[in-house]
């Protein structure tokens, strides 16, 4: 029998303290639909050598992602820039919560070499929130771009970027520096932002995103959202037109998972046959590409999505 991680209820990273002003919350056992097989096999180990040896953050670790067994054994890594520590504390998020220290300016650099020996076709590059910076950060993640296509021009690059909340021309930055894909998550619905998202604002991060296509049109863009969380069907759906009138191209939908029990409770567990027919609606509302399942993340199966991501849009213009 294979064995399996139950990555939510045994969490083995640390609990951080600045969650501690939140009550503790059972944590909800998971059902048999959402089980990973435990990472490391040899190519699993290679990559967390070549993250090692560059002295770089992932997301994968950091936010505790239950695919990191599966992404790490195909060498795919989502690379977290700016440092482990966030400027905010939201209630779903597993990332560590205080004041950041100064950016590392050999950062940019060190992810191009790690995107080189792994050999990439496509990378995720995503960080914490800054709001220490007058920039939100803006200017790193051009710089990480840059750097990337300096050793790997054939490698296609997605950035997974904070909202740049009060951050005048910080977007213009990022766009600037031509992802192939911008990729903002909303995170949940608007009604749960209090609580799940409070330093956000759900209508400024829809904008972020419409501006995006304004600024260029080529860029993909991409959002997703946690279910699980006590959202209404209905408030799904909205936030899908709400995407929809933007122009964002792709949309993500997982399973929210409580990293401990200081964060958010699972209020339930979405099946699988709801989340087939959240993606059979994104569909018939538009998006070009939709990734809807209890493991969806945003970065799982990146670079085989861009692919087909590329070939929606391109039999769109065809017809």
């Amino acid at each position: 029998m294979a064995v399996v991680l139950d990555l939510l209820n045994s969490d083995p990273r640390p609990r951080h303290p600045e969650k501690a002003h939140r009550p503790d919350q059972p944590v909800m056992r998971k059902p048999d639909w959402i089980r990973v097989k435990a990472p490391g096999s040899p190519k699993w180990a290679e990559t967390n050598r070549i993250v090692r040896e560059n002295k770089l953050v992932t997301v994968c670790e950091e936010a505790g992602c239950p695919n990191i067994g599966e992404c790490w054994e195909k060498k795919h890594a989502t690379f977290m820039i700016m440092g482990d520590t966030c400027t905010r504390a939201c209630a779903f998020c597993n990332v560590k919560t205080g004041m950041p220290q100064p950016l590392d300016r050999d950062e940019p650099e060190g992810v191009a070499k790690a995107v080189e020996k792994l050999g990439l076709s496509h990378v995720v590059i995503t960080s914490v929130d800054r709001d220490d910076l007058a920039d939100g950060g803006a200017q790193h993640f051009a710089e990480v771009i840059a750097a990337i296509r300096a050793r790997s021009p054939k490698t296609t690059i997605e950035v997974l970027t904070p909202d740049f909340l009060r951050k005048e021309g910080a977007l213009e930055v990022v766009v600037k520096a031509r992802p192939d894909v911008f990729n903002h998550n909303l995170e949940t619905v608007p009604s749960k932002y209090l609580k799940v998202r409070p330093g956000a604002r759900y209508f400024h991060s829809v904008r972020l995103l419409q501006q995006v296509k304004e600024l260029d049109p080529t860029i993909f863009t991409k959002s997703g959202i946690m279910v699980g969380l006590g959202e209404e069907r209905n408030e799904v759906l909205q936030l899908m037109d709400d995407l929809r009138a933007a122009d964002v191209d792709f949309l993500t939908v997982g399973q929210y998972l409580q990293p401990t029990k200081k964060h958010h409770p699972i209020v339930r567990f979405v099946t699988p046959d709801e989340f087939k027919a959240y993606e059979t609606t994104a569909y018939a509302k538009g998006f070009l590409m939709v990734s809807s399942s209890p493991l969806t993340r945003s970065s799982h199966h990146a670079g085989e999505d861009f692919e087909r991501l590329k070939a929606a849009r391109a039999a769109k213009l065809g017809a």
